[in-house]
């Protein structure tokens, strides 16, 4: 489906489209210049350019969050520019070529997530281990796609967590995650063992691991999805952003595409900002940002946790409601 001269959609479609009209009125607010002297200059928007024609005109230390969801080392698509695939060797020169250059952005306590499949992903272990501490491997299960005849299925993809130095965020309380109780264990006394009874079902609240099989990718019935062919999960980002920065800190994603990163920020209350070259992806996510501002939920994350997937009751859903405050925000449950 074209956006620019849409189709009616299914009713239950609720992907996110922007016609001819609307990309004229959104254009209008992206930032296309490509020297920033300091960051008040593009903070909470989006740069419309290529990260090269700007990477060297960027102010210094005032990221406390590197997002980046860079191409993967293989032949994709994204609107109208294609992206190669390049020899490992081509493909690290390209990756260090930006990681590099994006040193000097980055505050001493800056925490730094790299997104790969599992093709590129010792490259971008092998690149950026140069420059960070490496924390840890994330893989997260991308169930979306079909088959392959003659090959186990790829469905998952690497993240890799990195920070400037040994002071860096991690808010483990706030990324916890609630899982349905199948065994409910009791004490002696006939108490719940770890886990609380609700009127849906048992639950426990535990820690977060690094393998992550509760994210679903945007589809058609999702209220965040997009046409992009790479779109990340929002609440993929919000686990991020809750982990690895506090409310007020500054979020940068150099490969922006549809707006995830920038919309999860607003609605966790982080400055943020973005650049992205293609310029219907940039009015993509304008526009996503411009509905984030009347609807802060994020799926999958409820009352303060996040839940298994499939596993949130619609009764127990909750709208997220921004607060005027960044240090409040307030939940009303949805009756």
């Amino acid at each position: 489906m074209n956006s620019r001269n849409p189709k009616t959609k299914a009713p239950l479609n609720r992907t996110i489209t922007i016609d001819s009209n609307e990309i004229e009125h959104l254009k209008k607010k992206l930032l296309k210049d490509s020297v920033y002297p300091t960051h008040y200059a593009f903070e909470n928007k989006i740069i419309n350019r290529n990260l090269f024609e700007i990477i060297d005109n960027l102010p210094e230390n005032f990221v406390d969050l590197l997002f980046i969801d860079p191409p993967y080392n293989l032949e994709k698509k994204y609107n109208k520019k294609k992206f190669k695939a390049l020899s490992y060797t081509e493909y690290c020169k390209w990756l260090d070529s930006w990681i590099k250059a994006l040193l000097k952005v980055l505050k001493p306590n800056a925490s730094i997530y790299i997104c790969c499949d599992w093709k590129s992903s010792s490259a971008v272990y092998e690149t950026a281990a140069k420059y960070f501490i490496v924390r840890n491997r994330i893989t997260w299960e991308r169930e979306k796609g079909r088959g392959a005849q003659n090959n186990w299925k790829n469905c998952s993809e690497d993240i890799w967590f990195f920070t400037l130095s040994k002071n860096y965020t991690f808010n483990v309380d706030a990324v916890k995650m609630k899982r349905r109780v199948l065994a409910p264990y009791k004490t002696e006394d006939g108490n719940p063992k770890d886990w609380n009874s609700e009127l849906t079902g048992n639950y426990r609240v535990t820690h977060p691991s690094n393998i992550w099989t509760d994210i679903t990718v945007p589809f058609w019935s999702m209220p965040e999805n997009t046409e992009h062919p790479t779109q990340k999960p929002e609440k993929l980002l919000a686990k991020i952003i809750l982990a690895s920065t506090n409310k007020g800190d500054f979020v940068f994603d150099p490969f922006l595409g549809s707006g995830t990163t920038a919309v999860v920020a607003n609605k966790l209350g982080r400055r943020f900002a973005g650049v992205e070259e293609d310029e219907f992806y940039c009015c993509l996510a304008q526009k996503r940002l411009e509905l984030s501002e009347s609807d802060y939920s994020i799926q999958g994350y409820d009352g303060f946790v996040f839940w298994e997937r499939n596993t949130l009751s619609e009764q127990g859903k909750q709208k997220k409601v921004k607060n005027s405050s960044l240090d409040t925000d307030a939940f009303f449950p949805e009756f």
